[in-house]
């Protein structure tokens, strides 16, 4: 018979199943991709907002990727990292923690999608409305935008957990290696019809519109490409878009490959590692992609270790 504790404010991560030969290798291995990948990520954001040739809505709206990266890395890595070195039976997070960490794992993810889907956007403007970009993306559309995208993810999220913290809980057992929304309504002995209407009902609307917008904006791109004779606009056109596509891939295959092994129980410890990677893996391309295709930032580089180099 399953043992209940009710609404206890202390709760147990079941965390990386890693046997000891393996511990401290995929310790390390996580560890220098956090700090690789807060130093790809801080150093682009800095560079972004110090460099005024990178003042750009393109560049700034790639910032927000990268602070989207940094808060996913950061809530996920530090504490997955420590519990590793701990017996399972230590690994204990609080309740309230664990709701601010599945609150801040879903904005990240969330707010992928809707930065991707504005950096599309932009994309569209700057191709088939090239004479009047700069009127269309000012400051205050730029502003807007931004705001409409941390927003609409801080209300979807928000009314995610707050369904899910209204539940009773009856076990203290996070199946995870960290925690969201469904390990947490997990925990609950309680109906949790509701939570997974709207669970779904958010994930397909959100999808939808992400896979949309991508679609509907690379196929008005592309009619404009094939239709122009313009060769500067399609060298132009196939340069910034194969970027932010490549990029747009790269979270929609780790998202995917969550999704489907969530359909195989048997492969849990699988879907485990491939959560972790969702935030690693596109956190670590990103600034290097788009430091390839920048012009701008490749300059930068150069000139930073020209300097150094006649500094010696």
């Amino acid at each position: 018979m399953e043992n209940y504790t009710y609404n206890s404010l202390t709760l147990q991560l079941e965390g990386l199943k890693v046997t000891k030969n393996f511990k401290y290798p995929v310790f390390f291995l996580f560890f220098i991709s956090y700090i690789v990948m807060m130093i790809m990520n801080v150093g682009i954001s800095v560079l972004i907002f110090t460099d005024k040739n990178l003042h750009q809505p393109m560049y700034l709206l790639f910032c927000n990727l990268s602070v989207s990266d940094i808060i996913g890395c950061t809530h996920i890595l530090p504490r997955l990292l420590s519990d590793m070195l701990r017996p399972p039976s230590e690994r204990l997070i609080s309740y309230y923690e664990c709701v601010v960490q599945a609150f801040t794992t879903h904005m990240f993810a969330t707010t992928s999608h809707t930065v991707l889907m504005i950096m599309a956007f932009d994309r569209y403007v700057a191709i088939c409305n090239p004479l009047r970009y700069s009127a269309i993306m000012s400051n205050k559309m730029l502003i807007k935008l931004t705001v409409s995208a941390w927003g609409v993810a801080f209300v979807l999220v928000g009314i995610l957990l707050g369904l899910t913290i209204r539940l009773n809980r009856c076990r203290t057992l996070i199946t995870n290696p960290f925690c969201d929304n469904a390990s947490l309504f997990k925990l609950s002995c309680e109906s949790v019809f509701i939570n997974n209407v709207y669970g779904l009902t958010f994930t397909v609307v959100l999808l939808t519109s992400s896979i949309g917008s991508i679609v509907l904006t690379y196929t008005k791109i592309t009619v404009v490409c094939l239709t122009s004779k313009n060769k500067s606009l399609n060298s132009k056109a196939l340069k910034t878009c194969s970027t932010h596509l490549v990029v747009y891939l790269i979270m929609i295959f780790s998202g995917s490959t969550i999704i489907t092994l969530h359909r195989f129980p048997q492969y849990s410890d699988y879907r485990k590692l491939s959560a972790i990677l969702f935030v690693i893996v596109p956190g670590s391309l990103n600034p290097i992609i788009y430091g390839i295709q920048s012009k701008e930032i490749q300059r930068f580089l150069f000139e930073m270790f020209r300097s150094k180099k006649c500094l010696k």
